[in-house]
């Protein structure tokens, strides 16, 4: 059945990517965002833009909608070290704006871009959803008060809604790529040492517990993520709050990465051995099984070299788009 969502964040390249999901599966798709880090043509065809804020959300959310996807956010961690109150008050205060939009309008249906920064550093891996939460930064903590928000609002009105904490998204859907500014995540920082853009790859540390020696993530192609999203808006449950993390299951290091980029690419990718960051964790990676299990997911892009592959048509069409 056709149904009426709102997008918020959805000029992004989650939301973005999500959104393209939406009207692909005949949706009606409405994409509310500022445009202060997402993209006008991040946008999918068949969906009405506005451009506004999430704490107005109330002038255009209405009865009409059947539910909300939520990715309007801030997630640089460094920049919410610098400026916390900028993450508090978009990431927490615009999310209670559009609660209370939401309750105003009778709209009842949520999923909520989440993420595994909630968590901080792991006391065991994989990291289920019972792990204790000890976010590092005001990004992980501003995420962390949203998901304990929602909580609430699912207890004393009935909200129906799904938590969705995300490990590392890479890849690309079509027009749905990378392209945050600054970069700060790995696989579009090494396509552009690649693609001739950087001089070489910072590598933050080469003497982990670890095979190589290097950080592990867990990475998640973001097709695989945003079926996720669709997959949530059936499987969520009144007066619920499900938390789901949405990872591969797998890790893959620092150089293993680099490699398969050199593999996909066939450029050199020039490495710089660089001090640890304070606060990066040896290994991350999730435990889906609660995705699997509740909503059905079944990721199908594990490959890195198909992730890597994917990001690197969109870099290559982008570079060729600035021509």
């Amino acid at each position: 059945m056709t149904s009426r969502y709102l997008v918020t964040g959805g000029a992004g390249y989650v939301g973005g990517t999500v959104a393209r999901h939406l009207v692909e599966a005949g949706h009606e798709v409405t994409v509310l965002d500022d445009l202060s880090t997402g993209f006008a043509e991040g946008v999918p065809a068949g969906a009405e833009f506005i451009e506004g804020r999430i704490q107005d959300a109330a002038k255009w959310l209405d009865g009409s909608y059947d539910g909300v996807l939520h990715f309007a956010a801030f997630s640089q961690v460094g920049e919410s070290v610098a400026k916390p109150e900028k993450y508090w008050e978009n990431n927490v205060g615009g999310t209670m704006a559009l609660l209370a939009a939401m309750r105003t309008a009778g709209v009842r249906k949520l999923v909520f871009s989440s993420t595994a920064a909630t968590y901080g550093e792991p006391e065991s891996v994989p990291i289920t959803e019972s792990a204790r939460t000890a976010p590092t930064s005001p990004y992980g903590a501003s995420k962390l008060a949203v998901d304990h928000m929602i909580g609430g609002e699912c207890a004393a009105h009935g909200l129906a809604a799904v938590s969705l904490r995300y490990f590392n998204v890479a890849g690309a859907y079509g027009a749905c790529g990378e392209r945050h500014d600054p970069e700060s995540h790995l696989v579009p920082l090494v396509l552009e040492v690649a693609l001739g853009r950087r001089e070489a790859v910072n590598v933050y540390g080469d003497d982990y517990p670890t095979p190589d020696g290097t950080c592990v993530r867990d990475y998640i192609h973001v097709a695989d993520l945003a079926e996720a999203h669709l997959l949530a808006l059936d499987a969520m449950t009144p007066g619920e709050h499900l938390v789901c993390n949405l990872g591969n299951g797998n890790g893959f290091s620092v150089r293993e990465v680099v490699e398969t980029v050199r593999r996909v690419t066939g450029h050199p990718v020039p490495e710089v051995i660089a001090a640890r960051r304070p606060g990066d964790p040896a290994v991350l990676v999730a435990s889906a099984e609660t995705a699997r299990e509740r909503l059905g997911w079944h990721p199908s892009r594990l490959d890195l070299a198909d992730i890597v592959r994917d990001a690197w048509a969109f870099t290559q069409e982008r570079e060729r788009g600035r021509a």
